[in-house]
């Protein structure tokens, strides 16, 4: 055999000699692995929902009970001198509990003193009527006045007040009642337990006209 012949011979040892390696790590090549299965998810859990809030009911505010007696005077809006001049005077009850007020030096009965404040044309007017005094009030001098209710008294001023002279007159009850309480008294009420409660009257006033 030629020189030239055993290269050649050589050369395709090594072609074939490649060739079957390449088989060989072809061969030995895993085959990727399969993907693992997926894992099923668990179930949602329901999201825990906050119950909406119960709005309580709106209170409504309560007007405060009122804790006093009210008081109102009329008289006519004009009056001829010499003539009676009338003079109304109401209480009313505006507490939840009947109250008994002492009729003294009030309206409910008649004057026994400067119980009213009169100015005519802002002149301060006399008072000429009586003075009265007095022992412990009985039972009797006592006025029941129900919650809500009103008592009343009418008088004439002109026999007290000198109101002899035409002009505008003004006047005023200031008060205050000698004595109020919750419970009629059984006997006469000692002064040192008597209860003296303020109460307003709104001005009034009058024109005494010429005759």
């Amino acid at each position: 055999m030629t020189r030239g012949h055993v290269g050649w011979v050589a050369l395709c040892c090594l072609a074939l000699s490649g060739g079957g390696c390449t088989r060989r790590e072809s061969a030995e090549t895993k085959p990727p692995e399969p993907p693992a299965p997926a894992q099923p998810s668990a179930p949602a859990q329901p999201s825990a929902q906050t119950p909406p809030e119960t709005q309580a009911p709106e209170q409504k505010e309560t007007p405060p009970m009122a804790t006093t007696l009210e008081c109102k005077l009329s008289v006519p809006a004009s009056v001829p001198v010499g003539q009676p001049v009338e003079l109304l005077f109401q209480l009313t009850n505006r507490t939840a509990a009947p109250l008994y007020v002492l009729s003294w030096r009030t309206p409910l009965e008649p004057l026994g003193g400067r119980d009213f404040d009169i100015t005519r044309d802002g002149a301060e007017v006399a008072y000429q009527g009586p003075m009265k005094k007095r022992a412990a009030p009985p039972p009797d001098q006592y006025r029941a006045v129900a919650p809500g209710a009103t008592v009343e008294g009418r008088l004439d001023l002109a026999q007290a007040y000198d109101l002899s002279q035409p002009g505008r007159y003004r006047i005023a009850f200031p008060g205050p009642l000698m004595d109020v309480t919750d419970k009629l008294p059984d006997t006469a009420r000692s002064f040192e337990v008597m209860t003296a409660r303020p109460v307003t009257c709104p001005v009034v006033e009058t024109t005494l006209t010429k005759p």
